[in-house]
């Protein structure tokens, strides 16, 4: 499907929501209040961009363990997983590298220095936390900085108010799997609070070629990889009274997962992972002039550490001759200070403005324990300095269109600087409940840490990733809002792709022969996202749908991208028999795809069916259940790794 097309198809929904009968917007969709797309709370009727919003209610009901399977939900997004969860789990944005989207928490970045393409590891991340996240689509660099090329997944934590509330969820079922959360949030006087506390137990299946028949008869003896997390978080607010407000917030997460190398003579090795996720930070607003103006000023430190038992044998065999293994670290640390101040402008609508300075450092080890025990050894130990200015000019022109206009300077000390802009417009049939929207705007991605100073392959003179983006679409509500329709078309160009290449003189330095980092690479993206809530029978039966159509092409070989997935669907029907009993059938179907470059290694289609239902007791417990693959479909999200069969989980949900 080229972009002509893309764009026919959106105009001619565009004409005949123009010609749809007359129907009341929607007046809850329209006031859902959104912070991520514009960096301050505004309804989504105002919104030019695409963002989607996952509810609490729609993290709780997917797997209350893992916070990726709740993303799937969200059009624009694909999600691999390398077996199982726990697992190392790789997110794409409109076919974006999984580096290219940034991540955040209650605002604040969260992306790893010491990873080799800077992405956030999701298998850090204990959701229970999380009160909602907002997925804004589209290159977002203007707003945010590096690394905002395909989106920004901003993840929002619980917080307090009204008088004080305790939840308990606990579920246990298939693979040994055991979860428990907790929260007590509330608010008294000037103060609001909000904290939570989770943990999760399973022993997991060999993520290595588990249900794959001839994996399984090369290798009768897989072992099973488990993995533990605990984690929780902290959210305190103080109204101090005459505008000024006081906020701090903490989120810890620790995960112990086993882990399969899925390549070499023993691809079923015995390897494990620590990983440990801390995020604070301290904020003030303060108002003046009557509200006028507004300031706001944020202090954050994330630290994130990573340590892999890397061992060169399968679990069965103690010690083979010629075994090796080793132990490699990662500690990176992203201290960030950053002023924003909001303008409100009348009739000429409002300015957001400010400045940051974020200091990112990355340490890296390895240690040799087999054949002979070595010394702890420091292989990357690098700072980066980034300083940026941003503002953001929002406007009302009548009571139906909303633009935006917005640019940011980063200045990467010793490296880069780069400017990037964004654009946006949102225009609001009220009487047909049609809103049309539309953005554009540029992206960049610094060189990471790794990819600049590794020992091995590192290479300094690298130039940041670049990329130019766009969308237009529509929001329709149809039938006095029992209908919700959202179509999106986009395209996306990006450049000056950061590559791993083999070594030659003139790619790489004398002496780096395993290969080294160079901007070499160019792609192109483009397609269609759709989105659907129906209510059915009103009471009864609800269908929500989501869709993606994505054309991914490397433009320097005219072949598709890995684990790109053309077509990617979410179905499911929501059934309430009566006002205590939910039953929702869910499908997932993703098209075939290539698990390497140059379109190497077929991951076949695949379509799995999950359940999910509860049943309220009384207004303060329900108990729940929720299967996975009821139908058996054999699949792989990565090329021989395993994923789950047939489990069922059980549980309940206690609310005071």
């Amino acid at each position: 499907m080229s972009i002509r097309t893309i764009a026919a198809g959106t105009a001619a929904i565009l004409a005949m929501s123009a010609h749809a009968a007359q129907a009341q917007s929607n007046s809850e969709q329209l006031s859902e209040v959104v912070v991520t797309a514009n960096r301050t709370a505004e309804p989504l009727s105002a919104t030019g961009s695409a963002i989607s919003v996952v509810s609490g209610e729609t993290i709780a009901t997917s797997n209350p363990g893992s916070l990726v399977d709740a993303l799937r939900s969200v059009p624009g997004i694909d999600i691999s997983e390398n077996g199982g969860p726990g697992g190392t789990a790789n997110v794409r944005m409109r076919g974006a590298n999984t580096g290219q989207t940034l991540v955040m928490i209650d605002g604040i970045r969260v992306n790893d220095p010491t990873a080799a393409s800077g992405d956030f590891e999701f298998a850090m991340f204990a959701p229970s936390a999380i009160d909602r996240i907002e997925v804004l689509r589209g290159p977002q660099s203007a707003l945010y900085g590096s690394d905002a090329m395909g989106g920004v997944v901003n993840i929002i934590t619980k917080k307090g108010t009204g008088p004080a509330q305790f939840n308990v969820r606990t579920e246990a079922g298939s693979y040994g799997t055991v979860v428990t959360q907790g929260s007590m949030v509330g608010s008294q006087g000037p103060w609001s609070y909000a904290f939570t506390a989770g943990g999760q137990h399973s022993n997991g299946f060999s993520r290595y070629g588990y249900r794959i028949p001839a994996i399984e008869a090369k290798y009768p003896n897989l072992e099973r990889d488990g993995f533990d997390r605990v984690g929780g978080s902290g959210r305190i607010g103080y109204d101090a009274g005459e505008g000024i407000r006081l906020e701090a917030g903490t989120v810890q997460s620790f995960t112990r997962a086993a882990y399969d190398p899925g390549s070499g003579t023993y691809p079923d090795t015995g390897s494990s992972t620590d990983r440990l996720l801390q995020t604070i930070y301290g904020r003030v607003g303060i108002d003046s002039f009557g509200g006028v103006l507004t300031h706001n000023i944020t202090v954050s430190n994330t630290h994130t550490e990573r340590s892999f038992s890397e061992v060169s044998y399968p679990f069965y065999i103690p010690r083979p001759p010629g075994a090796t293994a080793r132990v490699l670290d990662y500690w990176g640390d992203s201290l960030g200070a950053e002023y924003q101040a909001t303008l409100k402008l009348g009739a000429f609508g409002s300015l957001i403005y400010g400045a940051k300075t974020q200091s990112e450092t990355a340490q890296t080890f390895t240690t040799s324990i087999l054949p002979t025990l070595g010394q702890m050894t420091p292989t990357l130990s690098k700072q980066q300095d980034t300083n940026s200015i941003f503002a953001l000019w929002s406007v009302p022109i009548g009571e139906r269109l909303s633009v935006t206009l917005g640019g940011r300077v980063d200045d990467v000390v010793n490296v880069a600087r780069f400017e990037t802009w964004r654009a946006t417009a949102a225009y609001n049939i009220f009487e047909t409940g049609t809103k049309l929207r539309a953005s554009a705007g540029t992206g960049a991605k610094a060189p990471t840490l790794f990819q600049l100073y590794s020992q091995a392959n590192g290479t300094p003179t690298l130039s940041p990733e670049t990329s130019f983006g766009y969308d237009a679409g529509i929001d329709q509500s149809l039938f006095n809002g029992r209908v919700l329709l959202s179509v999106t078309g986009f395209a996306n160009d990006f450049s000056n792709l950061i590559n791993f290449v083999s070594y030659t003189p003139t790619a790489c330095a004398l002496g780096q022969t395993g290969g080294c980092y160079n901007n070499v690479a160019r792609a192109e993206t483009s397609g269609l996202e759709v989105s659907a809530n129906i209510d059915v029978l009103p009471g009864l039966v609800k269908f929500n749908a989501a869709y993606t159509y994505l054309h991914a092409v490397d433009m320097t070989t005219g072949l598709i991208l890995a684990r790109r997935p053309q077509n990617l669907a979410r179905f499911a029907l929501t059934i309430t028999p009566n006002d205590r009993w939910l039953i929702e059938p869910r499908i997932t179907t993703v098209s075939k795809r290539y698990n390497n470059a140059n379109e190497i290694g077929v991951i076949d289609a695949y379509t799995r069916v999950d359940i999910y239902s509860e049943y309220k007791l009384d207004s303060n417990w329900k108990v729940f259940a929720r299967g996975e693959n009821i139908l058996n479909e054999r699949y792989q999200e990565v090329l021989n790794f395993g994923t789950t069969g047939p489990a069922l989980y059980a549980g309940f949900n206690a609310t005071w």
